[in-house]
């Protein structure tokens, strides 16, 4: 539970210095880095995280699909208030909104950061219980969310200093968001320690992010190939990530 806490806190932490290597205007790298964790995001999304949680929940499948569901729009209306930040847009702003801060944005990022970091759990002890990861699987999704957390907290710097001309100040704030996902471990290892084995909230939360990482990694996959026109780069980028995902699962 501490590596993954340490891990995402100073992805986000790390990636808000980034603003100061590549200038936002210049998103070449975030498109690729978006392309590669997209890619991957979604492969562990379809073979680890709704495998697991259909084998070991003890609601029906059909019961699982309404919370992919639910998670899936879920992170549509959350969309509507950080303006897709979450999968790397960089929006600009008008110069009456220069000087404010975007609560609404960081609100819903910072949801959007919680429940990703809900379904981080270690393994019970008990040999009768369920975990929502065992052994490398858990390691498996905690690299998809940290690389997910890379340009997304980017992004999010990127706006924050667009409004406030102050890196200082954008930093501050970029930390809402880099200690969502450590709240979200704390608070599902603490709960979910207190629940039968593939109980509701385990059911919930893990098809929540589930629905929710559909969503984001389709929506980034869309996004690199607009109008489906054919990037070699881009293609590379996403057949990384797949790979990646797919031989760390045989390791």
């Amino acid at each position: 539970m501490i590596i993954a806490i340490l891990a995402l806190f100073f992805a986000v932490v790390l990636s808000g210095f980034l603003v100061k290597v590549f200038p936002p205007s210049n998103s070449k790298w975030l498109k690729m880095a978006l392309a590669f964790s997209g890619a991957y995001l979604f492969t562990i999304t379809i073979i680890h995280i709704l495998p697991d949680v259909l084998v070991n929940s003890s609601t029906s499948a059909h019961g699982v699909g309404y919370w992919v569901l639910a998670g899936f729009f879920l992170q549509l209306v959350l969309e509507l208030f950080s303006h897709g930040v979450e999968h790397g847009h960089i929006h600009h702003h008008h110069k009456e909104q220069v000087g404010t801060l975007p609560f609404l944005l960081l609100g819903s990022l910072f949801v959007h950061s919680f429940l990703e970091g809900s379904i981080l759990v270690e393994q019970r002890h008990s040999p009768d219980a369920h975990a929502h990861y065992s052994g490398d699987s858990f390691y498996l999704v905690l690299l998809g969310v940290t690389l997910h957390h890379i340009p997304a907290a980017f992004a999010l710097m990127s706006v924050l200093l667009s409004r406030l001309e102050n890196f200082r100040k954008a930093f501050l704030w970029l930390l809402v968001f880099a200690v969502g996902s450590p709240l979200g471990i704390i608070m599902s290892n603490t709960i979910l320690s207190q629940e039968a084995p593939g109980g509701l909230i385990y059911t919930a939360l893990t098809g929540l992010v589930a629905g929710n990482f559909l969503h984001i990694s389709t929506t980034i996959l869309f996004e690199t190939s607009p109008d489906h026109h054919f990037n070699r780069t881009k293609l590379i980028a996403t057949l990384l990530g797949l790979t990646l995902a797919v031989v760390s699962d045989f390791i």
